[in-house]
C-alpha cells in the first residue's frame, strides 16, 4: 500500500494559473510562488468584496482518538466529490504547523486520494506565512525589551509582562526561560517563555483580520503587559503596530493550491483549536465564498472545540453561518470511546460501538443547538462490518440526523459522492442561525454556558488567579468579550483520559488570558499547554530527503 506522500508525489499537478481560472482569476490576480502555489493580490481580494456568497459547509468531528477520524481527508474528498457531481466547490483550510508535522500528529493535508498538494511544501515552509507570524511576534518581544532597556517610558512592570516569544516547533525546554542575563548591555533580566507559533495572538489576528487596515488596528490592541499599578499596556502605546503590519503584509494574502483532483483550495492560517480558535482565515473563507457556489471548510479537533469556536467566534466576524455541518467519525474511534483498546478495534463489537456513540450523540446535539442541518460522515475502514454500520445508522436516525459512509481516502472524490449529494440537499434547508450565547452575556456566563451546554460539566471552578483576573477584566471593561476555551482535545472534560461523554464533572479554569487584538479572552483549563512537547519517538526520526531534493517520511 502506498503512503500518503507517495500518492501525493505521483499526482499530476496542474499549473496554478489553471487552478485560478476555475475560480475566475487570471494570472494578474496571482503572486506566484513557483509553478503550483500562489497568493492572491490585494486588488483581487478587494474586487471580491461585496460579491454574492455561495453556500458554506463546515466539517468537524468527534473527539479525536489514536484510532483516527480523518476530518481533513473527508473535507478534501467532499469538495472533490461535489465538483465531480457538478457543483462548483472550493476548499478553505488551515495551514499545518511544523510542531505536529515533526512531532506525532503529522501534517494537515489530508490522506490517500484526498489530499491538497504539493503536500510536502504545504506541510513544511509553504509560502512562509508561519515564519512571518513568528518573526512579527518575536519582533514585538525585541521591541518591548528594547523599550525597557532604553528607559521604560511606559512604566512597564517587568514582573507583569504577558507577551511571550514563539517558535513553530514543539520545544518544551522553552516553556520557561530567563532573558537579559549577562550584564547591563544585554538587557533587563526577566522571566519569559515561548508558546508555539500557532498559539500566538498574531496568528489569531491574521486569521480574523479582514484587511491590512483591520490587521493594523487589531495588532495595536494587543495587551503586552501591565504597569506596577496594573494598568494594561498595548502595542499601540509602544507605537510599533505599523512595523508589525509591514512584516505581515504578504502573509495576510490567502494562498491558493489544489487537491489531487484539481479542486481549488485556499490554505491560509493555522491556529490550533485546543489552545486557539482553530479556524482558517476570514479572508480566505470570504474569497472562497465569493468565487464558488459551495465552500467546504473545517475546524480543528472535535466539535466541542473547533466547531464551537467557528460558530461563536468566527461566524460573527465572517458575517456568514454554515449552511450545513458535517460531523466526521469512524467506527473504530467510536469503539475506542466505548472502552476498547487500540489493538482490539478490528474486531466487530456492537456493545462498544453503542457505548462509544455517546460521544457522537453529544456532538450531534451540540451542533443542532445552532439550528444548522447536521449530517454524520463515517470515514470507512476495511474492518468495519455491515452490522456495525447498520447499528450506527439506527442510532443516528434516532437523533434525527442522516448518516452516510464515505471512502475518500481510497477512492478520492468518487468515494464521497453520496455524502456530497446529501450535503447539497441539506444546504437547501434555510434556517436562522442561533448563537450559543449573547454578546451581552458576561465572561463568566459565557464560560459556564460553553462548559455546561457543550461539554456537559456540572460546574466551573475558578482558580484564585482566574478569579482575581476576572475581577480585573470587569474593571478594564473586557467582561463581555467572547471566550476561547483552551482545553484538551481528547475529552469533553479537562481530563484527557475521560473518553466517551463524561458528565457531572467540574471544569477548572486556571487562568484567563486577554487577546484584545483577536477580540476574545482565552480560558486555560486543566493542564493544557500553549507550548507542546515532542513524544519519545517523534515523526522527525523517519524524515529525510533524497539527493534530488524529494522529501521522505512526511505523513
Amino acid at each position: 500500500m502506498k503512503s500518503d506522500i507517495e500518492i501525493a508525489q505521483e499526482a499530476k499537478m496542474l499549473p496554478i494559473i489553471d487552478i485560478a481560472q476555475k475560480v475566475g482569476f487570471s494570472e494578474d490576480d496571482l503572486e506566484q510562488y513557483g509553478k503550483y502555489k500562489a497568493k492572491i493580490t490585494y486588488e483581487t481580494i478587494q474586487k471580491a468584496e461585496g460579491q454574492d456568497q455561495g453556500k458554506l459547509i463546515l466539517v468537524t468531528s468527534i473527539n479525536p482518538t489514536p484510532a483516527g477520524e480523518g476530518k481533513s481527508t473527508v473535507s478534501i474528498g467532499l469538495a472533490d466529490a461535489m465538483n465531480r457531481i457538478g457543483y462548483q466547490t472550493t476548499l478553505a483550510l488551515r495551514e499545518p504547523s511544523l510542531g505536529p508535522v515533526m512531532g506525532v500528529k503529522g501534517g494537515a493535508t489530508g490522506g490517500g486520494r484526498a489530499q491538497v498538494i504539493p503536500m510536502e511544501d504545504i506541510n513544511l515552509h509553504f509560502t512562509g506565512d508561519m515564519h512571518a507570524i513568528t518573526t512579527a511576534n518575536n519582533a514585538l518581544s525585541a521591541l518591548l525589551d528594547n523599550h525597557i532597556q532604553q528607559g521604560n517610558e511606559l512604566g512597564i512592570d517587568t514582573r507583569r509582562i504577558t507577551w511571550k516569544r514563539v517558535v513553530d516547533l514543539n520545544d518544551r525546554a522553552l516553556r520557561h526561560v530567563v532573558v537579559g542575563l549577562g550584564g547591563p548591555m544585554q538587557g533587563v533580566p526577566r522571566e519569559d517563555g515561548f508558546d508555539i507559533t500557532v498559539a500566538s495572538e498574531v496568528m489569531a489576528i491574521l486569521c480574523l483580520a479582514t484587511s491590512l487596515t483591520d490587521l493594523k488596528t487589531r495588532l495595536g490592541k494587543i495587551v503586552i503587559g501591565y504597569t506596577a499599578k496594573k494598568e494594561p499596556i498595548t502595542v499601540a502605546q509602544l507605537k510599533v503596530e505599523g512595523a508589525l503590519t509591514l512584516l505581515l503584509k504578504d502573509a495576510l494574502k490567502p494562498n491558493l493550491v489544489q487537491t489531487i483532483e484539481g479542486t481549488p483550495a485556499f490554505v491560509h492560517g493555522g491556529p490550533f483549536a485546543n489552545i486557539a480558535h482553530g479556524c482558517n482565515s476570514i479572508m480566505a473563507t470570504k474569497l472562497a465564498l465569493a468565487t464558488s457556489d459551495y465552500t467546504v471548510t473545517e475546524a480543528g479537533f472535535g466539535a466541542d472545540l473547533g466547531a464551537e469556536k467557528f460558530l461563536d467566534i468566527k461566524v460573527p466576524n465572517l458575517n456568514k453561518a454554515p449552511d450545513t455541518i458535517v460531523i466526521v467519525a469512524t467506527i473504530r474511534a467510536l469503539k475506542m470511546h466505548g472502552g476498547l483498546a487500540k489493538d482490539s478495534l478490528t474486531q466487530e463489537n456492537i456493545p462498544a460501538l453503542e457505548k462509544g456513540f455517546a460521544n457522537l450523540r453529544r456532538h450531534i446535539r451540540n451542533m443542532s443547538r445552532y439550528t444548522i442541518p447536521v449530517i454524520v460522515a463515517i470515514n470507512e475502514f476495511s474492518s468495519d462490518t455491515k452490522a456495525e454500520f447498520e447499528t450506527l445508522t439506527t442510532l443516528c436516525q434516532q437523533e434525527g440526523v442522516p448518516v452516510t459512509q464515505c471512502a475518500v481516502w481510497e477512492k478520492g472524490g468518487a468515494g464521497g459522492e453520496q455524502l456530497a449529494r446529501e450535503v447539497v440537499q441539506l444546504t437547501q434547508e434555510t434556517k436562522a442561525f442561533t448563537p450559543l450565547y449573547s454578546p451581552q452575556d458576561t465572561l463568566l456566563d459565557k464560560t459556564e454556558t460553553i462548559a455546561k451546554t457543550i461539554y456537559g460539566a456540572k460546574e466551573v471552578n475558578l482558580s484564585p488567579k482566574a478569579e482575581k483576573q476576572l475581577n480585573d477584566f470587569i474593571a478594564y471593561g473586557w467582561d463581555h468579550l467572547p471566550v476561547c476555551m483552551a482545553k484538551t482535545q481528547y475529552s469533553f472534560s479537562d481530563d484527557p483520559t475521560k473518553l466517551g461523554a463524561p458528565d457531572h464533572f467540574s471544569l477548572t479554569i486556571r487562568e484567563f488570558v486577554p487577546k484584545l487584538g483577536a477580540g476574545f479572552i482565552v480560558a486555560l483549563t486543566g493542564d493544557v499547554m500553549t507550548m507542546p512537547g515532542l513524544p519519545k519517538a517523534p515523526a522527525a526520526l523517519n524524515m529525510d530527503v533524497t539527493n534530488s531534493g524529494q522529501a521522505i517520511g512526511l505523513f
